[in-house]
């Protein structure tokens, strides 16, 4: 039993780390870079850095409270425990905003500020929502939106963060909003990376007469298990074996390659995987 118990507490433990890491990678993103040069994030804090250059008002009071509802929505639309993660994160966020609100600038060069200012903040996000976190409320309430408007969370999502970033137009200058636009949109990209991780998954689907030669080959060459599908041509009517796998990312070129070897005429899609578990698939070091 104390076995069975300690497990959680490590998972806790862990999860609380690395939400702690994100929302501070996030405060250093605005407050070291995108906050002292004038250019916004998206969300719920992107309209906490507004208030607070109209106010006075420090950003994290405005993070914290513009927040407090969602939290309540977070836990009774979502769960117990991804409320008490966002609150956790949020909160971090808050305080570490106002210890690092007098750190000077780390630099002053708009553009180097915005690209870096948005990778840091997306890196830290990004390692917030990997590990069942949120610091912002926009999602919730794109959630909820979802249930009565015929828009999906990521066109919700989108919507009410251009109406964000365009305001910054107003509040600071449209110059800066335009930024606004190009750090938003470098941390939702560096988010993506993050969440998925560089070496992300990939499904491949080939078809061609040698399929046999060209499954030994992804067998020998890659090391990766293929199946074998049964198809038939919709046109031809005629009888089709189709090998399926799953590649990484930095191993899709060679798959390319050896397809493209042994039969040129070969079909080959790839699409992108958000998740692999079970069987025999294992990341690992290309050589």
């Amino acid at each position: 039993m104390k076995k069975h118990q300690a497990q959680p507490k490590s998972k806790v433990f862990r999860r609380g780390l690395f939400i702690f890491i994100g929302a501070v990678l996030m405060a250093v993103g605005l407050e070291i870079f995108l906050v002292p040069n004038k250019v916004i994030d998206g969300g719920i804090v992107g309209i906490s850095i507004m208030l607070s250059h109209l106010t006075g008002v420090g950003l994290g009071l405005f993070i914290f409270l513009l927040n407090i509802p969602f939290f309540f929505i977070g836990y009774k639309q979502i769960g117990k425990t991804f409320a008490f993660s966002t609150v956790f994160g949020i909160t971090i966020l808050s305080i570490a905003t106002a210890l690092l609100h007098p750190v000077p600038a780390f630099t002053e060069d708009l553009l180097l500020a915005t690209v870096f200012g948005g990778i840091v903040l997306g890196v830290g996000v990004g390692i917030v929502i990997r590990y069942g976190g949120s610091l912002d409320g926009t999602e919730i309430l794109a959630i909820l939106a979802n249930k009565k408007l015929p828009f999906s969370v990521g066109e919700i999502i989108m919507f009410f963060n251009l109406f964000i970033l365009g305001s910054a137009g107003f509040v600071f200058s449209w110059n800066r909003a335009m930024y606004s636009l190009i750090a938003y949109f470098i941390a939702f990209k560096t988010i993506d990376v993050v969440i998925q991780g560089l070496d992300e998954s990939k499904a491949a689907w080939i078809i061609s007469d040698q399929h046999d030669e060209i499954g030994d080959a992804i067998l020998a060459r890659l090391g990766r298990g293929v199946t074998y599908l049964k198809g038939e041509g919709a046109y031809t009517g005629d009888d089709k074996k189709v090998i399926f796998c799953i590649i990484t990312r930095l191993e899709e070129a060679k798959l390319k390659t050896i397809v493209e070897d042994i039969d040129s005429t070969a079909f080959l899609a790839v699409g992108n995987i958000a998740e692999v578990r079970g069987g025999r698939f294992k990341k690992r070091d290309i050589h």
